[in-house]
């Protein structure tokens, strides 16, 4: 199938945040009494929002989860982000190529808060590429896992929503795309991609490049770059 827009992710498809934001947040949730390891609270909360798992913070903590509270944490956060937060390797360039490839039909669309979004797409120079069709499921009704902020950017770039392909890095991200009825499978040659078709309940082709350019150790990233070299390919179903 050939794509007539494409759809980001940003936090870990286009920016290197997750260290950076789940850093403070761990730190910030040792203060308040649940301390675990960088890599604990990764799992718990990579694709989630905050909020979203307020009942678990609060059953660690023993506290409520307060708008201060919540402050607090964008403030720490921002700040950080700000001084050393860094693009993907290859993200920059694939956003130019597909913005090529599709005559300009691209859109950021991520279940962060607009502003981080918004910073980060500042901070390494990528606002430019996406104009207006930035997208944050805080926004809306629902964020991801639902399909609400995919189905906004969908109609934004005036592309029917199968006709779109979703670059995703998460199982949470990955069934927001599926349940937006768009084509988001990730490659079929690392066991996280594997995890996540298990979890998504879906059936995708194992042939993929860009979907998964993020992923270390999965020689798309390679592959991706390459492309970005001479534009993307005409069909992105294959390798």
């Amino acid at each position: 199938m050939n794509f007539e827009a494409i759809l980001f992710d940003c936090d870990g498809v286009l920016v290197d945040s997750e260290p950076i934001t789940h850093g403070v947040l761990r730190d910030q949730l040792a203060e308040s009494g649940w301390d675990m390891p960088i890599d604990e609270c990764m799992r718990h909360f990579i694709g989630r929002t905050v909020r979203s798992q307020a009942a678990l913070i609060e059953s660690r903590t023993g506290r409520p989860l307060t708008d201060e509270w919540m402050a607090r944490f964008y403030a720490r956060r921002d700040e950080l982000l700000r001084a050393h937060l860094q693009p993907i390797d290859g993200a920059l360039d694939a956003v130019r190529a597909a913005h090529a490839h599709t005559g300009g039909r691209i859109a950021c669309a991520s279940g962060a808060d607009r502003g981080k979004l918004l910073l980060q797409l500042a901070k390494v120079g990528l606002t430019e590429w996406f104009g207006p069709h930035v997208f944050s499921g805080h926004d809306l009704p629902r964020s991801k896992p639902f399909p609400d902020v995919y189905l906004a950017a969908a109609q934004s770039v005036g592309i029917a929503p199968e006709r779109c392909l979703v670059i995703e890095d998460t199982p949470t991200g990955v069934q927001a795309g599926v349940a937006a009825w768009r084509r988001a499978p990730p490659c079929g040659r690392c066991g996280r991609a594997r995890a996540m078709r298990r979890r998504c309940a879906m059936r995708a082709p194992r042939s993929c490049s860009i979907r998964c350019a993020n992923w270390p150790g999965c020689g798309a990233r390679r592959r991706l770059r390459q492309r970005c070299r001479s534009g993307l390919a005409r069909s992105y179903n294959t390798v």
